[in-house]
């Protein structure tokens, strides 16, 4: 595929124009963004699944997508540290699956995080609306103040902005440590199966397991964005695989406890169709409301503005690199005088804004994030296994334990959640398709012919294309 594209000249202050700010994370603050990305799933969105599966099939669903994050995980760390770039998983791919490959992978991981924030200014609207919060009817305007404030924070600088993001994740995570302690008192086994549609452990069949597993990603969801910051890591090669595995560690145990004591506490039937589930699971464990509750009400709010506030960064990062290697318009990824791409985090998080006020979906937008991150990471761990075996001497300053068998399982569990969404939403997974379509319908007619051999994921790639073809 490479032999079909054709690369422009560009001149010397093209790079000049779109560089980011080197050195601005080391590994604790790179754990805190995975941790970020993720943390609303732990307060909602999960429990969903319940309907789906009943409390044995989520549970089933949640061990093999936690098994498929978990070696995903361990296969982007490797690759981060051997491919430190801001274009993440396009840069994978492109090196292991050409430029096609590449561009359709940062389109998939494009529509997850440019999507995803949409998805949770609708939560965030209505979790405000809920808690009687400046006497609004309509949330619009809260729309409107999430992209405004954060998209602003971001324009300011990346340090700022993941300090902060790192200070909001802390208080997220005090109130999810809160809300398991005071449940542990209460919990019943016997409240773990008490659907009132059929009881047991999988009182809906193998095929509820299945349903359930798009409800089991939320746990998960957008954690694989941590590598997107590897041009702005102090030293991505050991900074990347230590802060994207601590951040799973603190995922898989946030996502066994809330698992097992909310529903445990407070019964799988109470907690199966709330949009509130941990404030929901603390009034029905105590008979009502109390302190407790409205803690986790409150501060469940600020785990909805971490991963909003963090998936911004992933979505401007994604839409930079693939701009400034030309696969779209390359006037999207100029930096400012604070090294940051002002275009690549205002026209996403316009389209955002629209997106949340017109459709007010949020169910809708969020399956069509998770389609686009299981299409993502079919394609990445396919680029991690074909890297292994064509490029056995690369440099892996971290190696994935198990290797290509590691990242094989991921890919078939990956597979899996596929066609899982599909099922679950076909609506969302024929947009998702159709935006695909026309992302690769542009790259086919426009965008292959005005590549960018000096952006970083095109250099890499150039090197080994020419290491292996005069190596016979």
């Amino acid at each position: 595929m490479a032999k079909h594209v054709e690369y422009e000249k560009v001149g010397g202050d093209y790079l000049e124009h779109r560089q980011l700010k080197r050195g601005a994370a080391g590994w604790v603050l790179l754990a805190g963004l995975g941790v970020s990305y993720v943390i609303s799933g732990d307060f909602a969105g999960w429990n969903f699944g319940l309907a789906q599966g009943g409390w044995g099939g989520l549970l089933i669903a949640t061990v093999l997508m936690a098994t498929m994050y978990t070696c995903m995980v361990f296969g982007l760390a490797e690759l981060a540290a051997a491919l430190p770039v801001a274009g993440a998983g396009y840069g994978f791919a492109r090196r292991a699956l050409g430029p096609l490959g590449g561009f359709a992978t940062g389109i998939a991981i494009l529509i997850e995080y440019a999507i995803a924030p949409a998805a949770i200014a609708v939560f965030i609207g209505g979790y405000v609306e809920t808690l009687g919060l400046f006497g609004l009817t309509n949330s619009w305007p809260v729309y409107l103040a999430c992209f405004a404030i954060f998209v602003g924070v971001h324009l300011y600088g990346v340090g700022e902005a993941l300090r902060l993001m790192f200070v909001i994740t802390g208080i997220a995570v005090v109130a999810l440590l809160a809300f398991v302690i005071g449940m542990i008192g209460r919990f019943d086994s016997a409240k773990l199966f008490d659907l009132a549609e059929g009881d047991g452990f999988l009182p809906f069949g193998v095929t509820g397991a299945l349903g359930a597993l798009v409800y089991a990603i939320w746990f998960f969801l957008a954690v694989e964005g941590v590598p997107l910051a590897a041009e702005e890591a102090r030293d991505p090669k050991r900074d990347m695989p230590r802060g994207i595995i601590a951040a799973m560690a603190v995922l898989l145990l946030f996502a066994a406890t809330i698992l097992v004591f909310a529903p445990g506490g407070a019964g799988a039937e109470a907690l199966k169709a709330s949009d509130n589930p941990l404030p929901a699971a603390v009034r029905a464990a105590y008979g009502g409301d109390n302190a407790l509750a409205q803690v986790v009400n409150y501060v469940g709010l600020a785990g909805l503005v971490a991963s909003f506030f963090s998936i911004i960064f992933a979505y401007s990062r994604q839409l930079f690199a693939l701009s400034r290697a030309g696969y779209l318009p390359r006037w999207l990824s100029r930096t400012g005088r604070r090294k940051t791409p002002y275009l690549a985090l205002i026209v996403p998080g316009a389209i955002g804004f629209l997106l949340a006020a017109i459709t007010r979906d949020g169910a809708l937008l969020i399956n069509i994030a998770v389609f686009g991150a299981a299409l993502s990471y079919v394609l990445m761990m396919v680029s991690h296994i074909v890297l292994r075996v064509r490029e056995p001497d690369l440099e892996r300053p971290y190696r994935t334990p198990g290797g290509a068998v590691t990242t094989g399982v991921a890919l078939v569990l990956a597979v899996a959640a596929v066609v899982a969404t599909f099922f679950v939403d076909e609506l969302a997974a024929g947009i998702t398709a159709g935006i695909v379509v026309v992302a690769l319908a542009y790259f086919w007619f426009y965008s292959r012919h005005h590549l960018v051999a000096a952006a970083p994921e095109e250099e890499f790639a150039a090197i080994a294309q020419a290491e292996r073809e005069l190596g016979g």
